[in-house]
């Protein structure tokens, strides 16, 4: 007990996120959410005249609350809206749908398989088998449930999270020839996109994340330490102006979206739409980048 009080002392933020989350139902969505920004991001959350990019996002949770919105974040409703707007052929094949952990039909899963929950957000809700013969099944159940109790909504008051159905899905194992899924994150602000983070090493536990423009050249977005070094040199997908066409045509009634497009040796599929990357408590974009993105998002919804 005396270990608890003498930590709680030295971590008092900590303590206090974890009582507005215990409490969360006992405040309104905007005073949570005033709550939580100060805590996060350390300096107070103006709704009023909002600038930065994590005040905007915030706003956008409380104030732009379209019922479309809630299919385009569902994992799986989402495949068929997405569908209709690019086609068939970019959609990751789903390989089943379940309510229940316990209802997930492994035998009937090829050797290579990906599990994730329909309202999951970020990879927690994540399950990946490389190989049928060693998976553990029990670990990836009980991981899936974990994400299945987990709320967004009340967590961070993403709304669009609120009315998706709670399912687990199974798609189509995706990696290009060198072992890699590697993912491209597009900053959309009503169609116009404006630059694509590439996400590296995902599959060796240590992702890395480079900012670059429409003509793959690098930005300095990030804080030092995830930046990238000086002589820096990535290769660019290839076909990426389809991908920014693609990410236009996703984004192009939303005042802001994240628009993931994976690209497998030139085959591009699509990944998932997110409204508020990082929940809008995003501290590791330089305050620079924080006040640039923004000034991009029109607030006139």
């Amino acid at each position: 007990m005396i270990q608890k009080i003498v930590e709680a002392i030295r971590k008092p933020k900590r303590v206090a996120l974890f009582l507005l989350r215990k409490f969360s139902g006992c405040f309104s969505d905007e005073l949570y959410l005033k709550i939580l920004f100060r805590l996060k991001m350390g300096y107070p959350l103006n709704l009023q005249a909002p600038r930065t990019f994590n005040e905007k996002l915030q706003w956008l949770k409380l104030y732009n609350r379209k019922p479309e919105y809630t299919q385009m974040v569902d994992k799986y409703a989402v495949k068929e809206y997405v569908a209709k707007l690019i086609g068939e052929e970019y959609i990751i094949p789903t390989l089943g749908v379940w309510n229940r952990v316990e209802e997930i039909d492994f035998e009937n899963l090829p050797n290579q398989f990906v599990l994730k929950t329909t309202h999951g957000g970020g990879g927690g809700g994540v399950v990946i088998c490389k190989d049928k013969a060693t998976f553990n099944r029990e670990e990836a159940r009980k991981r899936l449930q974990q994400s299945l109790d987990s709320d967004i909504y009340r967590n961070f008051r993403e709304w669009p999270y609120k009315n998706v159905p709670r399912r687990i899905i199974a798609e189509q194992y995706i990696e290009d020839s060198r072992g890699e899924c590697n993912d491209y994150k597009f900053s959309c602000y009503r169609g116009e996109v404006t630059d694509v983070m590439a996400c590296l090493d995902r599959t060796k536990g240590d992702t890395k994340f480079y900012f670059f423009d429409s003509s793959w050249r690098l930005l300095r977005y990030n804080k030092r330490g995830l930046e990238a070094p000086a002589d820096f040199a990535l290769p660019a997908p290839s076909h990426l102006d389809s991908m920014f066409e693609l990410a236009a045509i996703l984004s192009k009634e939303l005042p802001y979206a994240r628009v993931d497009l994976y690209n497998i040796d030139g085959r591009i599929y699509f990944g998932e739409i997110t409204f508020y990357p990082a929940s809008g408590l995003d501290v590791n974009l330089l305050p620079e980048t924080d006040l640039l993105f923004g000034s991009r998002i029109n607030l006139n919804v």
